[in-house]
């Protein structure tokens, strides 16, 4: 009898195991043989010619197009980058601009800034920081302080004008804006070394690693990008873009213990002291013989 009552178990677990087996792969074949209906992806309009650092560059081989193809649709359908990128550059790009024609850098370096950080104030996995991601060393090199209570690596000023410094050196090294630009990522030296084994002095003729390669090609999707986002599907009225913020700044000649106390003094709050100040790393900052100037909202 144990053994008939166990028998008819097996027996309707295996119908029923059966009957989910047939459900399931008539489900999968519903959904397999229903169409699925989306959005039709556009390739991003490619322009026959651009001007980048003053030049103009055809864009008249299957070579150069496709690599600024490549760009251009990476950023279009990168939708949460780019938009941050859109808005931020509201807020940020006025500062930069205005330091590159003081320290007479061609304007367009400022989608370098773009694609080295998209600004924000990163930390790479190699260890570079800021706007413009200096390594230590190079920090160091372009006078920035770094310590345990401040990084100008963060600072967009002085880091600005730091990588303007790398920049007008670059320039005298190679008397062009886009090499100088290229050497950004590969350094002057093996910038040099590479068109001299290939007796060439043009960025686009150079068989270069894969991230050099690309760097002009994405300095030139962002110009392009940012320069006309209506026709990349952004619409910047709709974007709601950061505006500057009003800042008043307080010149600090003495070592401050406690920055959180120090920023309730001064009638605002940690949390706000270093988003306007991302360069103070610690909760203190320790002067010697030196001035700081420290941003707080204006009003």
């Amino acid at each position: 009898m144990r053994k008939l009552r166990t028998a008819s178990v097996l027996l309707f677990i295996l119908i029923l195991t059966h009957s989910c087996e047939q459900k399931e792969r008539e489900s999968a074949n519903i959904s397999i043989s229903t169409p699925i209906k989306d959005k039709q992806l556009e390739t991003p309009p490619l322009p026959k010619v651009v001007e980048l650092f003053g030049e103009k560059i055809l864009i008249d081989n299957f070579d150069i197009q496709e690599r600024l193809d490549k760009e251009l649709i990476v950023n279009t359908y990168f939708h949460s980058s780019t938009v941050q990128i859109l808005k931020k550059a509201n807020r940020y790009f006025p500062q930069i601009e205005a330091i590159l024609a003081e320290e007479q850098v061609h304007d367009d370096m400022k989608y370098l800034c773009v694609i080295e950080s998209a600004l924000h104030q990163v930390t790479s996995p190699a260890g570079a920081k800021g706007f413009w991601q200096f390594m230590p060393e190079a920090g160091a090199e372009y006078n920035l302080e770094i310590s345990a209570d401040v990084d100008e690596r963060f600072h967009i000023e002085k880091s600005t004008r730091a990588a303007c410094a790398y920049l007008k050196n670059a320039h005298r090294n190679f008397d062009n804006w886009i090499l100088a630009a290229a050497s950004y990522n590969c350094g002057v030296s093996g910038l040099k070394s590479n068109l001299e084994e290939q007796n060439s002095n043009n960025f686009f003729e150079l068989y270069l690693n894969g991230e050099t390669s690309r760097y002009i090609f994405r300095i030139m999707a962002l110009k392009i990008m940012m320069e006309n986002p209506k026709g990349y599907g952004y619409d910047p009225d709709k974007l709601e873009l950061y505006a500057p913020i009003e800042t008043r700044k307080i010149e600090v000649t003495k070592s401050i213990s406690d920055l959180t106390v120090w920023a309730k003094m001064n009638g605002s709050n940690l949390r706000i002291l270093k988003v306007l100040n991302p360069w103070l790393i610690s909760n203190k900052l320790t002067v010697k013989g030196k001035t700081y100037t420290i941003e707080l909202p204006k009003n």
